[in-house]
């Protein structure tokens, strides 16, 4: 049995769509909106973003199969710096302060410029983790940013799909007993 195939075994009956748009969405003929390399990329940061390991490993083990090492690393980046931006941005705009909100972040974010990919795949890698992790302000720059870069909005749709998507497999496996998730 394969990775994803192995996950999809894990969903119980009640996340059929779950499983059934898991196998649509990456399998060989899925997402035909989104390149290869952005389809795997984006993937696996809303993998990580979802915070599950097992489908995390899943999603990695599939992209490696499917995709380079350097697209693998530059959605790990892109997951890592959403995991800090989203949280930083999103406070910010819950806060609704504008001294607040017009202060430096002052945090390290050189992943943005550095990750040895198209600005626009790492976009859609950004707007997939930050659609996971519900950071308005994130989604908007990135959809902004991949649409000036020439990203169709049929790919920003299918990457708020993918990630969509993910994070309900992610949701689900963390809430099967362990039990059934060994047995599976």
């Amino acid at each position: 049995m394969n990775d994803l195939e192995s996950i999809r075994a894990q969903l119980p009956e009640s996340a059929r769509d779950i499983r059934l748009n898991l196998g649509a969405m990456l399998g060989n003929d899925g997402l035909p909106e989104l390149e290869n390399d952005q389809k795997w990329g984006a993937a696996l940061a809303s993998a990580i973003a979802a915070r599950n390991a097992s489908l995390t490993r899943a999603i990695e083990a599939l992209a490696s199969q499917n995709t380079s090492a350097q697209v693998i690393e530059g959605a790990r980046i892109a997951a890592a710096i959403m995991a800090m931006t989203n949280v930083y941005f999103r406070a910010l705009h819950m806060a609704d302060d504008a001294e607040l909100s017009g202060l430096p972040a002052g945090l390290r974010m050189n992943g943005l410029s550095k990750h040895g990919l198209s600005q626009r795949d790492f976009e859609l890698f950004g707007l997939a983790a930050s659609a996971v992790k519900g950071c308005e302000s994130c989604i908007g720059a990135h959809v902004s940013g991949a649409r000036e870069l020439g990203a169709s909005v049929q790919a920003l749709q299918a990457v708020i799909k993918l990630a969509a998507v993910l994070h309900a497999a992610a949701t689900v496996l963390d809430a099967q007993p362990a039990a059934a998730v060994r047995a599976a």
